[in-house]
């Protein structure tokens, strides 16, 4: 079989097909073998998985896919890559491509019907533009029905998910990859590795999800509200920034953070996860107590 993993078959391909490559799609192809091959191995793919593949392409890395697992199933959202797919597959019977946007996709109806309702493991090169709502997407929606994430991003982005407090690149998206799955970064790969070649360089990262989360808070959706408000305006104080967006005072603020050790001039930038999650619980009580 020849794979398409290098520029000859690739260029091949896509003059056979007379495909135009799509800016609004993201769409960068995949030209070293060994990246690709790679990519495979550090999600550690094995016969008893079935892969969930966002973007297949033209069936580059699907193609290594297929041979390391028990069944793949790519999710395309470009309707003139689907002959390409049939073509491109045609030599593997474990494979399903679906047309559909990934954002719109019910993972959790592919998971019953093709895995029988077991955790799937997600391997893709994702399109730069729409990285982090599929992530997140991802993370928030089904992460009871993922075991892995194996995906090669802008690195800029991989920089952000893997920062640490007090940094440039730490923020909304570095907390709530944190909360959701334990983070590792594969490999760095060249922009040489694409056609067509993208501006900046890109980084494959693997989450692996959490049966349990690592910290443990009464009220979810209020940390989540508290770490968006500590981005929005990463300047502000965190007394500042959380009494413009929620019901409790800059007093009320002040006392949660002092029970939890923390300045009232503290900004969330340099809080970690554990902290964000005090700092809800204590707010929490003073939701309780005021209720009482």
């Amino acid at each position: 079989m020849n794979y398409l993993a290098n520029p000859t078959e690739t260029k091949a391909v896509l003059q056979l097909f007379g495909f135009d490559i799509k800016k609004k799609y993201g769409q960068n192809f995949l030209i070293d073998e060994n990246t690709v091959r790679k990519i495979v191995l550090k999600a550690g793919v094995t016969k008893e998985d079935t892969v969930l593949e966002i973007g297949p392409g033209i069936g580059t890395m699907t193609q290594i896919l297929c041979e390391e697992s028990k069944k793949v199933v790519a999710v395309e959202i470009d309707s003139k890559l689907i002959p390409v797919l049939s073509e491109t597959l045609s030599m593997f019977d474990n494979v399903t491509v679906i047309n559909e946007d990934v954002l719109k996709c019910d993972i959790r109806e592919i998971s019953k019907v093709y895995n029988e309702g077991m955790a799937l493991k997600v391997v893709a090169n994702l399109p730069y533009y729409i990285t982090t709502p599929i992530i997140m997407g991802l993370l928030e929606n089904y992460a009871d029905i993922i075991e892995s994430v194996t995906v090669m991003i802008q690195k800029e982005v991989a920089d952000r998910i893997n920062a640490r407090p007090g940094t440039k690149d730490y923020g909304a998206l570095t907390l709530a990859t944190e909360y959701y799955a334990s983070v590792s970064k594969v490999a760095d790969v060249s922009a040489s590795c694409f056609i067509p070649r993208p501006n900046v360089d890109s980084s494959v990262i693997r989450l692996d999800i959490y049966k349990e989360r690592p910290v443990k808070v009464r009220d979810e959706r209020l940390l989540f509200k508290l770490i968006r408000a500590a981005f929005a305006q990463r300047r502000k104080t965190m007394v500042n920034s959380v009494s413009a967006v929620t019901d409790f005072s800059k007093e009320e603020i002040k006392e949660a953070l002092c029970l939890i050790g923390k300045s009232e001039n503290i900004r969330g930038e340099v809080l970690s996860l554990e902290e964000f999650a005090a700092l809800s619980d204590r707010l929490c009580s003073v939701s309780n107590d005021t209720v009482m």
